[in-house]
């Protein structure tokens, strides 16, 4: 499945008058998950950059065989910014999206209910990269004022922590310009052109830009104390979400997947970067080389969820943070149980 194209997405949203329910963010639009010939359901699931360290349990479960154990074809589809992934399951266009949390509390100030049903890191594995050239002037967000900063999207999960580091640091709205670069070769090219003059970013670009000498770490979020020190709290990150309208009518689907998830996680936490590496595509670390993809993440392997449940203090944590820049959640009232569950997580164990 090609990725979709935003501005379609946004004509069929258009067309359909925004309608909740068309857009199928309720109970009334989701449909039943189909069975293919050989009894297995299809799931279409897309992801915000499938070949990001931060996704790696998805190609990881499928690789591994577990969609397939559960009688699930996942049919995973890329889209490098996590907004463009919501958008095209809030269209219809697929099922399910592997993306940050912070989306399903955004759009539940816009009145669309989403879910996340397992969470997959517990730290947001995102580093802010300045431009080599720059570091001895950009030292901490405080230094943004009149920068261009690169995020995935605008609307992004990056755009949101980079929208919060300003914010935290001094920095108000319109003293910096958010540029959307994408991510991997978009964003080093970004970068080499002098485009952005800092980004947020995931691995394995993080290790390319070092190996070309393009820019240095700033702020280290790859794992849960470089989250907790740059934003106060546990930052739960990727996770698997639906429409609330999908996880009510398909609640064994959902099962399914949240087991072959569970599974997957428990399968990274007793082996090592080597062993998780050799079992993605070779296309995943072309460019950095399989060695620097390895060992890159052998140093953010903990920012994975040991269980996939929600932490204690991370919902609350992502809350204040978009409270703190975000006008459609600042001053609005959100609901965070309705946000995620653990129920499917407690089952899996």
């Amino acid at each position: 499945m090609k990725p979709v194209k935003t501005s379609v997405l946004a004509a069929t949203c258009t067309v359909l008058a925004l309608s909740l329910t068309a857009c199928g963010g309720g109970g009334g639009g989701a449909a039943a998950a189909p069975k293919s010939s050989n009894g297995e359901t299809t799931v279409k699931i897309m992801v915000g950059g499938l070949e990001k360290q931060i996704y790696l349990p998805v190609m990881l479960a499928q690789n591994l065989g577990y969609f397939k154990a559960q009688g699930i074809n996942a049919q995973l589809s890329n889209e490098p910014a996590g907004v463009d992934a919501e958008t095209a399951m809030i269209a219809g266009q697929v099922d399910a999206v592997v993306g940050f949390y912070d989306h399903n509390i955004d759009l539940q100030s816009k009145h669309k209910s989403t879910q996340s049903v397992v969470q997959l890191l517990q730290a947001p594995g995102e580093v802010e990269m300045v431009r080599t050239d720059l570091a001895g002037s950009v030292k901490s967000p405080a230094d943004f004022k009149g920068r261009h900063l690169g995020v995935t999207g605008l609307g992004s999960s990056t755009n949101f922590l980079t929208q919060y580091l300003e914010q935290a640091n001094g920095v108000t709205a319109g003293q910096a310009t958010s540029v959307a670069v994408g991510a991997g070769p978009s964003f080093v090219a970004a970068m080499q052109n002098k485009q952005i003059d800092a980004g947020m970013t995931t691995e394995p670009t993080i290790s390319l830009l070092q190996k070309q000498g393009l820019a240095k770490p700033l702020i280290d979020m790859r794992t849960a104390q470089g989250a907790k020190a740059a934003l106060g709290g546990t930052y739960p990150a990727s996770c698997l979400y639906f429409t609330t309208g999908y996880v009510q009518k398909n609640p064994e689907v959902v099962q399914k997947l949240v087991n072959a998830f569970v599974r997957t996680l428990k399968w990274i936490q007793g082996h090592s970067a080597a062993e998780i590496a050799d079992k993605m595509p070779s296309d995943y670390y072309k460019g950095v080389g399989k060695a620097a993809y390895t060992k890159a993440l052998e140093n953010e392997k903990g920012m994975y969820s040991p269980d996939g449940l929600m932490p204690a203090d991370g919902a609350q944590t992502v809350l204040k943070v978009l409270s703190s820049f975000d006008p459609t959640v600042k001053g609005h009232t959100v609901d965070l149980s309705k946000t995620y569950t653990n129920s499917f997580v407690q089952k899996a164990k």
